[in-house]
């Protein structure tokens, strides 16, 4: 296909798999705006430009000629919410207004469900009102104002709302899991782990991405939740790493209400690398309705919460000495344990 696409956070989890994805399709003029090096094997057949989408000359710069723009860089929650708010909403609205300007096909906006805070009923639609939890949540939903504003002005810009995804490539808060699992260890879970918790599989995301990209303007200029359409409950769809593991161990239920005041505590404090919207949804039903995605786009999700799981922990198992010494804030690098590494011990 001879499509021109511009993708935001090329270097990121969510950004290499939609480059192979792409590639995969047909698509070999793609360049990335990342302010980290694309150090991936598909490096000779992207433009990979480092830099940082709160530099509008960069971006300007960069954009030209793109017939396609996707959208998925962002900072993350564990970042400074400086850094949250110039990047989600400024670094956003720099994008949007060079698409404008150089009058771009379509502008796909990766959101997130995290728009819809700590909800009172499940599943949740793309109707439901918007409560973002901490400088994350609000800064996706001031990103998607910016993108209503620029769909007024006559842009077609589908914007996604994907449930937490995961899949190769992807390790942050999900790598604690896959390590108690391969060392053997019971893996505590905050509540007893009786409520639906959707994920999502970076593959089943990237085909949704690309039906907003490839259908027609009427149909995809709109907004819509994605996530798996099979799941059960976080203790049912996550022993089945620990059963894959082999070593007989199980998720361990928590008092919810105690375990949260810790994990609040521990965070203030910076020894916890869980941060709030994790550890407050956690014991939380959290489900989106996809019926929206599925009648009108086509989408049909292809993973289940546990073969999502499954398929990021053997990719998990295979690559872990790229990994073992690399510790971060962002998806891509396990996230630094801190005391729950001492915790580990009794597990």
């Amino acid at each position: 296909m001879d499509k021109k696409v511009f993708i935001t956070g090329g270097s990121g989890f969510l950004g290499i798999n939609l480059i192979r994805y792409l590639l995969d399709k047909g698509i070999t003029d793609i360049t990335s705006l990342d302010p980290v090096e694309f150090d991936y094997p598909e490096k000779d057949k992207v433009n990979a430009i480092i830099g940082d989408i709160r530099d509008a000359e960069l971006v300007k710069k960069s954009m030209e000629g793109a017939d396609w723009v996707i959208h998925t860089a962002a900072a993350l929650p564990l970042y400074s919410e400086e850094d949250i708010f110039t990047t989600d909403i400024d670094g956003t609205n720099n994008c949007l207004e060079t698409a404008h300007q150089l009058k771009v096909e379509r502008f796909v906006q990766i959101s997130s469900t995290a728009v819809y805070g700590i909800p009172d009923h499940h599943p949740l639609y793309e109707t439901d009102q918007l409560i973002g939890v901490g400088p994350y949540g609000e800064a996706k939903i001031k990103a998607e104002e910016c993108c209503i504003n620029y769909r007024e002005k006559g842009m077609c810009i589908p914007i996604i709302r994907p449930k937490s995804f995961i899949g190769p490539e992807r390790l942050g808060v999900f790598a604690l899991l896959y390590d108690w699992a391969q060392d053997g260890k019971n893996f505590p879970m905050i509540g007893m782990g009786h409520n639906r918790y959707q994920l999502l599989d970076v593959e089943d995301l990237c085909a949704s991405i690309w039906l907003t990209l490839t259908l027609e303007e009427k149909v995809v200029n709109d907004t819509f939740n994605v996530g798996a359409k099979d799941f059960t409950t976080m203790r049912e769809d996550y022993q089945v790493v620990l059963d894959d593991a082999g070593f007989g161990k199980k998720i361990i239920g928590t008092p919810a209400k105690p375990a949260i005041l810790i994990l609040r505590f521990l965070e203030m404090l910076h020894l916890s690398p869980l941060y709030k919207w994790v550890y407050e949804t956690a014991c939380e039903d959290s489900f989106v309705s996809i019926e929206k995605a599925e009648k009108t786009l086509g989408f049909a999700p292809k993973f289940s919460n546990k073969d999502a799981l499954l398929r990021n922990y053997h990719w998990y198992l295979e690559n872990m000495k790229n990994f073992e010494k690399a510790s971060g804030i962002s998806h891509r690098v396990p996230w630094s344990q801190g005391i729950l590494k001492l915790l580990k011990i009794f597990f």
